[in-house]
């Protein structure tokens, strides 16, 4: 076992949009930005408490840190309960149980009073704000997101860990084919460096978020989230700027996840180990190509 070489994220409290774009849009640099949410309502307000409160009675479903099995959805949650009750489990216990993608425009709109889109450069989706939950437990797998964007990820009431890989490593991260993520049973908070060596020589960005920070992540940026304790974040997201990136966006969305899908329906778990060996066998490869060179 062992750790990766990480560095710490360039932090910054406030900063220029033009400077955001000069020295992290363009060159495709994260950076985490303390100061950005400090004038929104949402910086007072956005606790788990106010949350609850605005519930009802609505019905979430929720994911666990087990990667699906066989033909499993990757969508399809482990349970179902009342976003309330949900909460109230964050606020008094650690659990590993988390919501994805919670639609703020369907959900809960009453939130968009809350926060502005910030005047930053990006030029945001603004049909798609969502929020993510997780409790002291609550672990996602490394991955990046499937239609590669440039994201503003902001946190509330709690703390966080992100781990950032850049584009470039992917070639020791162990990039599962047809996927937007690497061999699920890779532990990155405790990489096992004899079963899987590639990945000592991984180099990755360490984020530490509390409340209101705000994480910008470039697109086909890989990343694992550990949560801490209870809390809540919210993505803003921008479509890919360069035009490749634009087409393997649209590669991965419209065709991409469509094969996967129908092949997996059909075989099943013999699929996913058959990713898993390509996977090894073409990181290795990259591994050898490092050595020799």
């Amino acid at each position: 076992m062992g750790q990766f070489k990480t560095t710490s994220i360039e932090r910054v409290e406030n900063i220029s949009k033009a400077d955001f774009i000069k020295h992290y849009y363009k060159p495709q640099k994260p950076v985490l930005i303390t100061g950005l949410t400090k004038d929104w309502p949402a910086y007072e307000k956005w606790k788990l408490d106010y949350i609850q409160e605005r519930a009802g009675d609505q019905i979430v479903p929720l994911y666990n840190n087990e990667p699906a099995k066989d033909k499993q959805s990757v969508y399809a949650p482990v349970k179902e309960m009342k976003l309330s009750e949900y909460i109230e489990v964050l606020k008094t216990e650690p659990t590993d149980l988390r919501i994805f993608f919670y639609n703020i425009l369907k959900e809960m709109p009453e939130l968009l009073k809350d926060f502005q889109y910030p005047d930053i450069g990006l030029k945001f989706f603004k049909k798609l704000p969502a929020l993510f939950f997780g409790g002291g437990k609550s672990k996602v797998f490394m991955h990046y997101d499937i239609d590669l964007p440039d994201s503003m990820h902001f946190h509330f009431d709690g703390d966080k860990v992100v781990n950032l890989f850049s584009p470039e490593q992917t070639q020791y991260l162990y990039k599962v084919p047809f996927s937007i993520h690497n061999i699920e049973s890779i532990d990155m908070d405790n990489p096992d460096f004899d079963q899987y060596p590639a990945l000592q020589y991984a180099e990755g960005i360490r984020a530490e978020m509390k409340h209101g920070d705000a994480l910008y992540m470039p697109s086909g940026y890989w990343h694992s989230i550990r949560y801490l304790n209870g809390g809540f974040s919210m993505t803003l997201r921008a479509l890919p700027r360069h035009p490749l990136r634009f087409a393997n966006m649209l590669y991965n969305v419209m065709v991409m996840r469509h094969i996967d899908n129908i092949i997996r329906s059909y075989r099943g778990q013999k699929w996913l180990d058959f990713k898993d060996r390509w996977a090894i066998k073409r990181t290795e490869k990259n591994l050898k190509l490092k050595k020799d060179s």
